[in-house]
This record gives structure tokens, C-alpha cells and sequence, in this order.
């Protein structure tokens, strides 16, 4: 099954590439290999999320926040790849970035948001290495922001 036809299964749309919010690219290929910048959860031009987590979000919208930026990511992806996201052989690693208050320790529970749907989309391809770290602010105060590395063909 293409994962555009995975997608819509599921109920999900991919939406247009966010536009970079400093002088960056929002992906760079090499190889490869294709690096994602940070992805926000930004959803029809709202952030779905924002401020620190536990205080100003609770931890399932974070992990709201963080399967949409896996959406933003695979849109990011699927413009570097012309469109044709079968090109996709497998998610290699991913970073989640929590914007959190001192002590707190559920940064991995934030990140499965974006692993699990990973899985979800891709079955196996979508297995992946991660970072889950906290952070004491994030741009335009979101509270989860996701970078990605992929391997393409």
C-alpha cells in the first residue's frame, strides 16, 4: 500500500510544506539521506500546542502536537521528493523537543506521539531511532517541535 493511500486509510492529509520561520531550508538532501529542520505543529496556520508542558499542555495534547509535526515533517519530505513520497525507504532517526517546566521527566511519553504514528503510517519503515529532550523555550513558543532523518531511494 503507498503511504498516500495509508494516509487517507487512516484519515490523514498531509498539508502544505511549512515555510521556514528563520534563514534555513526545511530540508537538505545528501546522498541518500534527507535531513528534516525542526518541524512545528502547526496546523492550518495554528500552532496546536503552545507553551511548556505539564503547565500550559497537558501531555496527550502534546502528543497531539507531535503527530501533527510528523505530518509536517512527510509534507517537508514529499516536496523534496517531487511529490512521489514512494521514494521513501525508511525513517532513520527523529528529535522531539519538548518545551517543558525543571522536573519534568515524560519527554518520552511526548515523543511516542510522533514514533507511534510513524509506525502506524509506515509499519516497519517507520521504526526509528530518537532523541526525546526538554527544552526550556522553542520557537514562536510552540510546545513540541520534531526534526527528522531520512533514508530515500
Amino acid at each position: 500500500m503507498s503511504i498516500e493511500a495509508r494516509l487517507a486509510e487512516l484519515g490523514l492529509t498531509l498539508p502544505e510544506p511549512a515555510k521556514p520561520v528563520a534563514s534555513y531550508v526545511p530540508t537538505v538532501r545528501t546522498g541518500n539521506l534527507v535531513f528534516c529542520s525542526g518541524q512545528l505543529p502547526f496546523l492550518k496556520g495554528q500552532l496546536l500546542a503552545i507553551g511548556p508542558v505539564p503547565t500550559a499542555v497537558d501531555i496527550p495534547t502534546a502528543q497531539a502536537a507531535a503527530r501533527q509535526s510528523v505530518l509536517n515533517g512527510l509534507a517537508a519530505l514529499r516536496a523534496e521528493l517531487g511529490g512521489d513520497l514512494s521514494k521513501l525507504v525508511r525513517v532513520v532517526r527523529i528529535g522531539v523537543f519538548v518545551q517543558s517546566v525543571d522536573g519534568f521527566k515524560e519527554q518520552p511519553q511526548v515523543g511516542n506521539g510522533a514514533s507511534d504514528l510513524l509506525v502506524e503510517i509506515l509499519g516497519d519503515h517507520g521504526k526509528h531511532a530518537r532523541t526525546s529532550v526538554s527544552v526550556n523555550a522553542l520557537p514562536l513558543n510552540a510546545s513540541v517541535e520534531v526534526e527528522f532523518l531520512f533514508e530515500v531511494a
